[in-house]
């Protein structure tokens, strides 16, 4: 892997995670039920793609 790739998954793996905190974060402090559960399934998907692309290295 070249050091280009590997700057791209880190840079990825940051996004990912961020996006994960803050769909975790928001769930938690929304009143509205569906709101709330539709951002803890982002929060999974992102946890899956922050999982993916750590497999990568």
């Amino acid at each position: 892997m070249t050091n280009k790739e590997l700057l791209y998954i880190e840079d990825a793996l940051g996004h990912e995670n961020i996006m994960k905190t803050c769909s975790k974060t928001a769930s938690s402090q929304l009143k509205d039920v569906n709101l709330s559960t539709y951002l803890g399934e982002l929060e999974q998907k992102h946890t899956e793609l922050f999982n993916k692309f750590l497999n990568l290295l």
